[in-house]
């Protein structure tokens, strides 16, 4: 009988401690502290430079259908040969404006001038994923050049 009780005397001990533990640096959920509110940033956070041009003229444009969305497909013609890095850049962070969907098409130009052997060497091809959100809020998608832009239609 005396075993028992001092042995419920003991566990009940070593639980009443268990309470300040909470708030103990010895409990991992402590390591971080707790959240605070702060005062919103003056101006931007974050700036970003993209030196590369627009690409000369939109040539191709097309949107394949895939389980999650879409790949839009775009060809361009650049002014010579050798024009690298080229990307469809979203504007308005990626949300279509009143249904319309706009990507510029960009590369950036060669380093040393490269001669010109035809069109099919000025010929960039770049592809862009469209997620099923996107394409509920989008009824056109719209990929701007220097001297054109090519339009197309869900």
């Amino acid at each position: 009988m005396r075993t028992p009780l001092i042995t419920l005397l003991v566990v009940c001990t070593a639980l009443s401690g268990c309470g300040s533990m909470r708030e103990s640096r010895f409990n991992p959920r402590n390591w971080f502290g707790h959240s605070r509110e702060e005062a919103p940033t003056l101006g931007p956070t974050q700036t970003t430079i993209d030196n590369r041009a627009l690409v000369t003229q939109v040539t191709a444009l097309t949107i394949e259908r895939t389980s999650s969305g879409a790949i839009l497909r775009a060809e361009g013609l650049t002014p010579t040969a050798g024009w690298w890095d080229a990307e469809l850049v979203p504007e308005n962070y990626g949300r279509p404006q009143a249904g319309v969907l706009t990507l510029r098409f960009v590369a950036a130009a060669p380093r040393e001038a490269s001669p010109d052997t035809g069109p099919a060497s000025r010929t960039l091809v770049v592809a862009y994923a469209l997620t099923q959100a996107q394409l509920d809020t989008t009824a056109d998608v719209v990929v701007t050049g220097a001297e054109n832009s090519r339009r197309i239609r869900r």
